[in-house]
């Protein structure tokens, strides 16, 4: 199964920015992790901090992957054209949050991505990612 992480703006500061929200720890060196954790996915891993470099890379993304995580940060509260290429692709996408989106400030209470993808994880931090691959595993499993 291959598999597509995506995450958006300002998560690329992991580890460096407001680390008593988002830990101290890089998504690099976690990625590591979880590439070692599923041998037998083919993860991948992209962040921009560009909104149409997200979108073109889910639209790229229909064509070679099976399934997509995606964080997509603060485009999770404005972006319609992020929402509007989840919803243009056919594979599944799970969004996940680091910090607990509905415990935060009030316009964060709201995702525009949400609604066009299979789940949601908010809030377990940087174990969220691997909540979604579990679930997915699981998906595909029972698919078969």
């Amino acid at each position: 199964m291959k598999l597509l992480i995506i995450n958006g703006p300002n998560l690329n500061l992991l580890g460096e920015r407001e680390t008593s929200i988002y830990g101290s720890r890089s998504f690099e060196a976690y990625f590591e992790e979880l590439q070692a954790q599923f041998p037998i996915l083919e993860l991948t891993y992209f962040q921009s901090n560009l909104e149409g470099e997200i979108i073109d890379r889910l639209h790229e993304a229909r064509k070679i992957v099976d399934a997509i995580i995606i964080n997509p940060a603060g485009y999770t509260h404005t972006s319609v054209a992020i929402a509007d290429a989840i919803a243009a692709i056919s594979m599944p996408v799970a969004e996940v949050h680091i910090s607990n989106i509905y415990a935060r400030e009030e316009f964060r209470h709201v995702s525009l991505t949400a609604r066009h993808c299979i789940g949601v994880i908010s809030g377990f931090g940087l174990l969220g990612y691997r909540l979604a691959i579990e679930a997915f595993i699981e998906r595909f499993a029972s698919a078969d």
